[in-house]
């Protein structure tokens, strides 16, 4: 393998110094887009630090007013003012309570009266209905004397002039069945 071989003797000075002149502007022009390219990238960075310091110096100024406010209230609430702050603060929080309760009071009473309303009107009702003949202290003696006697329910009921289911009501309060 054979090596071309330049022959420089017809090429001058001249040629090789336009070569060199074009070769450096060539890297001039690179190393100034590069050098663009940079500064961009600085300036961008840059604009993001000075944001990033105005956020942080905005944070330190609401930390310290918010700092000296905290300070400012903890020095004007006194013991009492807390008192009276948690007393009214409690007292929001029941007073719907406390109105359930009395109207949950109301309506008790209410009930009560119509349970004594219904209950005397029930009593009313209890002594107008009359007592059974079979009730009567005449009836309840021969009733018994004839059940001790062994005479059946259907005989003892008949002769007396009674239903049978009064019989039974006789013998039972009296404890004979």
């Amino acid at each position: 393998m054979n090596i071309p071989q330049i022959d420089l003797s017809h090429f001058g000075i001249e040629y090789i110094v336009v070569i060199m002149a074009g070769i450096i502007l060539y890297l001039l022009y690179s190393v100034f887009t590069k050098d663009s390219d940079y500064t961009r990238n600085i300036r961008s960075v840059a604009s993001v630090v000075e944001e990033l310091n105005r956020e942080l110096f905005y944070l330190k100024k609401k930390l310290g007013h918010t700092q000296s406010n905290i300070k400012e209230n903890s020095q004007r609430m006194t013991d009492e003012v807390i008192y009276q702050e948690i007393e009214r603060t409690v007292y929001d929080m029941l007073a719907p309570l406390s109105q359930s309760l009395q109207q949950l009071q109301e309506n008790i009473n209410a009930l009560e009266a119509e349970i004594d309303t219904r209950v005397s009107h029930l009593e009313s009702g209890v002594k107008q209905i009359s007592l059974p003949s079979s009730l009567h202290g005449n009836d309840d003696e021969k009733i018994i004397s004839l059940f001790k006697q062994s005479v059946s329910l259907d005989t003892i009921a008949k002769e007396l002039h009674l239903s049978k289911p009064e019989v039974e009501f006789v013998l039972k309060i009296n404890k004979l069945q």
